[in-house]
């Protein structure tokens, strides 16, 4: 029983074999003229979930500088009243 488990495990290959996914380009980065301001109520939403939380590095493709300006200016917009810190329903 064991040896037929280890058989289908060996078949199956590694999960990142099995999902080559396109890496994710941080939209600032490709485009250097964009700002990220704490003002810009409308660029800072696409970053949050309905929820109001802040995405992730590895859904929203930003690479690690740009994500946290992007964490900074939600922060200070919510400080601000110009975003919620939690989404009511």
């Amino acid at each position: 029983m064991a040896k037929k488990a280890k058989e289908r495990r060996r078949r199956r290959g590694s999960a990142a074999e099995m999902r080559r996914t396109k890496k994710k380009v941080c939209q600032f980065c490709k485009d250097p003229n964009s700002v990220i301001d704490w003002k810009d109520v409308a660029l800072l939403r696409k970053f949050m979930s309905d929820r109001a939380k802040i995405r992730s590095r590895r859904v929203t493709g930003n690479c690690p500088l740009h994500q946290r300006q992007i964490a900074r200016a939600i922060k200070n917009a919510r400080e601000m009243a110009l975003l919620p810190y939690v989404a009511t329903k």
